[in-house]
């Protein structure tokens, strides 16, 4: 892929995620991102963020739901609480895995896997103690 021109617009994007750790999906970036330029447009952040996910700089997570960004490209997984929806990193290895699973399985080359975990946040099992 050639060299992208410069965009202002994308290095905020780029910027504003690697600030949070929440996994924002393009609406929430783009409520945040039009305090900065006011007449960026819905399209405009869908279109950097796909351009972001293309060259490695950003991770586009498919969940139930919206589709939410990461900022945080090494090997990871994700919790979603149940209740509130949030999505958290889990950084605990697992290791080898996919090699593992490769290894031992005859139907195809395993390339990557993905777990993901859900439940319910500290907060809102705060939150649900507290009632």
């Amino acid at each position: 892929m050639a060299a992208l021109k410069y965009s202002r617009q994308r290095e905020s994007i780029k910027n504003y995620l690697c600030s949070r750790e929440d996994h924002p999906t393009a609406d929430m970036v783009y409520t945040d991102i039009r305090r900065e330029f006011p007449n960026i447009s819905l399209g405009t952040v869908y279109r950097n963020l796909s351009l972001l996910v293309e060259t490695g700089e950003i991770r586009k997570i498919t969940m139930d739901g919206a589709d939410r960004f990461d900022a945080k490209t090494t090997p990871h997984h994700h919790f979603t609480c149940r209740k509130c929806g949030c999505v958290l990193d889990v950084m605990a290895p697992v290791e080898n895995l996919a090699e593992t699973v490769d290894e031992a399985w005859e139907y195809g080359d395993v390339e990557g896997c993905r777990i993901e975990f859900y439940g319910i946040c500290s907060r809102c099992k705060k939150i649900l103690n507290e009632a």
